[in-house]
């Protein structure tokens, strides 16, 4: 479909239709993601305890770069997204441009300096022995790489804000499978072990940024990057610092929350963290069809607001609460009755089973909080009113979720559930104070109003 037929579609197309078209893609990519999650574990399980551990320890880390190359991008999809609903293509390149220059160049300095730091930083949280060894070479090696990763994400920002979310799903296929197949081969073959995953890893999504240049240079997609959009442009790059830095602080914070939540679950024992572990493994799949509708949402935001169709955008997030209620609902439903059976696939730990079972029966009954959490911060990146999802990322875990736990634990009585319903009333709290800040109506003004500033040279 071309552009325009999507932008049409976006504009004046079934909303319902627009909204599950888009998605199902977005829903597709993250199972394989997590399904590539489990393989790449798999292959680094095959050379001991100790490495995959290693991986474990430094994940937070990762997470951070991650955060950081994804939040950016993510801010520039809602510029894009905006100027293409206002039919501004030659505006929606430039910034294109200017994610992939601003990307490549941030992610070189990551690079430079954590190929340099890892060591430091890995003995700094603690490890020591094998395990600094083995987190060392692997981090050093992801993050000389990082370059790859931060321009997959320009591009898949890019495509999405489009209105593309297959491109960027087929891309990812066509990286994980590479993946799997390299793995085994540096790993084994090769004999590099813990290196060779992080060669293979690094190869695999290399290949496929520079595929991503090559279609954004040489394709003429509606969006066409030639290399004076390359040339440094402040005000551009100001803007999708301002709009994208607090996508990426929510999601760095929210990451090192759940590394401190960790401390405190496993201070009722460590059968129970591995309770919490494995239902959150299982709700990870749950949550898919939330999550894609969530990214969705926020292309078809973005370009109705660029069009001036602020009915419809209203419209957009009230049909995309309503689809994630039913979904959400009738799967927490089914998932009910089977909640036992699925903790016996993990483990047959009696212990374990109970508090998982006491967990999920939470999670499940409450799934519709998750589905809104997820579409109004959607609604929020694609209007590019960042500031209010990162309240909502951040507030949710430091300002509810962690001192409910401690005020529960200290007390009352109820033991490991404390930590099942902070969690569901740190859900439902902030789902509250989000739509507030949906009803106030800021998120309806569109970023795109001082475009000749912006990208003024």
């Amino acid at each position: 479909m071309a552009l325009t037929q999507k932008r049409e579609l976006i504009l004046t197309g079934n909303l319902y239709k627009v909204i599950l078209t888009l998605s199902a893609p977005i829903m597709l990519n993250n199972l394989i993601q997590t399904f590539y999650n489990l393989t790449d574990t798999y292959f680094i399980s095959r050379l001991g305890s100790t490495e995959v551990a290693a991986i474990q320890f430094i994940w937070p880390l990762i997470f951070i770069i991650i955060s950081l190359g994804n939040g950016l991008s993510m801010g520039a999809s809602s510029i894009i997204s905006q100027y293409i609903g206002s039919n501004q293509y030659d505006e929606a390149s430039k910034v294109s441009g200017q994610l992939l220059y601003y990307s490549l160049i941030t992610s070189i300095i990551i690079g430079a300096f954590g190929y340099i730091g890892a060591p430091y930083f890995i003995r700094m949280m603690g490890a020591t022995g094998d395990l600094l060894k083995y987190a060392s070479e692997y981090l050093k090696i992801i993050l000389l790489g990082s370059f790859s990763q931060f321009i997959l994400f320009a591009f898949i920002a890019i495509k999405q804000g489009q209105g593309d979310t297959k491109t960027p799903m087929k891309l990812s296929v066509m990286a994980v499978i590479t993946n799997i197949i390299l793995d085994p081969i540096f790993m084994f073959v090769f004999g590099l072990g813990i290196q060779g995953a992080a060669i293979a890893t690094i190869l695999s999504r290399t290949i496929f940024a520079f595929y991503g240049l090559y279609f954004l240079i040489y394709k003429d997609d509606g969006i066409k990057i030639d290399f004076n959009h390359f040339k440094l442009n402040r005000n551009i790059i100001i803007k999708i610092s301002q709009i994208g830095m607090p996508t990426a602080l929510g999601q760095a914070t929210t990451a090192f929350g759940f590394a401190i939540l960790n401390i405190f679950i496993i201070s009722f024992g460590e059968k129970i963290l591995t309770a919490f572990a494995i239902g959150n493994q299982i709700s990870s799949l749950v949550f898919l069809p939330a999550m894609g509708i969530g990214s969705a949402i926020s292309t078809i935001i973005g370009q109705n607001l660029g069009a001036d169709n602020i009915q419809r955008a209203k419209k957009t997030a009230y049909k995309s609460m309503l689809l994630t209620t039913v979904i959400t609902t009738i799967t927490g439903f089914i998932l009910l009755f089977f909640t036992q059976s699925l903790m016996r696939i993990f483990t047959n730990d009696p212990e374990i089973i109970f508090h998982g079972v006491a967990y999920m029966n939470l999670l499940f009954m409450t799934l519709p909080l998750m589905g809104y959490y997820q579409v109004l911060i959607g609604v929020f990146i694609g209007s590019g009113h960042t500031y209010q999802s990162m309240f909502m990322m951040i507030g949710r875990l430091w300002l509810l979720r962690i001192p409910l736990i401690l005020i529960f634990k200290h007390y009352s009585n109820i033991g490991p559930s404390s930590i099942w319903y902070a969690m569901i009333i740190s859900n439902f709290i902030i789902v509250i104070i989000g739509y507030i800040m949906f009803l106030n109506g800021n998120w309806q003004r569109k970023i795109i109003q001082s475009k000749k500033i912006v990208l003024e040279n």
